[in-house]
C-alpha cells in the first residue's frame, strides 16, 4: 500500500501541474481586440469638383498571433458639425491572425453637408470630421469560437487646405466611454 500512495501523489502532482499549465496557456492566448485605423481621407476641394464624394482608407488590424478574427458588418458614420455627412456599411470578414485588412472607399455625402465641409476648409484652411465605428467580432482559436463582443469607437479626423489629412498622420479610432454612449440614449 506504501507505493500506491506514492503513485497517487505522483498523479496527482502531474494533473495539477497540467491544469496550471492549461489555465496559463488560456490566459496568454486571450485574444486581444483589432485596431481600426483611418490612414488616408480625402476631399475634393477643387473650384472646378462639385461631386459630393470623398474618399477614405481604413485599415484593420489583428494583433492576436494564435486567434483568427471573424468581423460583423462594419458601420462607419461620419459627422460634420453634428450634421451627418455620410454613413457607409463595410462587409463582413474573416481575418487570420496577425494579419491586417485595407478598405479603400469612395463615399458620396450629404450634399448640404458636404458644401458646408467644403466652405469651411476653403474659408478656415482646416476642418474636422467626426468618424463613428460600430461593429461585433467573435475570435476563434484553433476553430473554437469565442463569444461576440460590441465595439464602438470614435476619431476626430483633421482636413487640411488641400482636403487631406495633414502629414500623413494616421487616426487610429478609439473606444467611446460607456458615459458617453448612455448620454445619447
Amino acid at each position: 500500500m506504501p507505493g500506491s500512495t506514492k503513485c497517487t501523489a505522483c498523479v496527482l502532482v502531474i494533473v495539477v501541474a497540467i491544469v496550471i499549465l492549461v489555465v496559463v496557456l488560456l490566459l496568454g492566448l486571450s485574444p486581444s481586440s483589432p485596431t481600426y485605423t483611418i490612414v488616408g481621407f480625402s476631399i475634393p476641394v477643387s473650384s472646378n469638383d462639385r461631386n459630393a464624394t470623398f474618399t477614405f482608407f481604413l485599415n484593420v488590424k489583428n494583433r492576436n498571433k494564435f486567434s483568427n478574427v471573424n468581423h460583423d458588418e462594419i458601420k462607419l458614420a461620419f459627422d460634420y458639425n453634428e450634421d451627418i455627412l455620410a454613413n457607409i456599411t463595410l462587409p463582413s470578414f474573416r481575418e487570420k491572425f496577425s494579419g491586417t485588412h485595407h478598405f479603400a472607399e469612395e463615399v458620396e455625402a450629404n450634399a448640404r453637408v458636404w458644401k458646408a465641409l467644403v466652405n469651411a476648409i476653403a474659408t478656415n484652411k482646416t476642418a474636422e470630421v467626426k468618424v463613428d465605428l460600430v461593429t461585433r467580432g467573435s475570435w476563434a482559436v484553433h476553430h473554437a469560437h469565442m463569444s461576440k463582443s460590441w465595439k464602438h469607437l470614435q476619431g476626430r479626423v483633421p482636413i487640411g487646405s488641400d482636403g487631406k489629412i495633414p502629414r500623413k498622420k494616421k487616426i487610429k479610432l478609439k473606444r467611446v466611454p460607456k458615459k458617453q454612449i448612455s448620454s445619447k440614449k
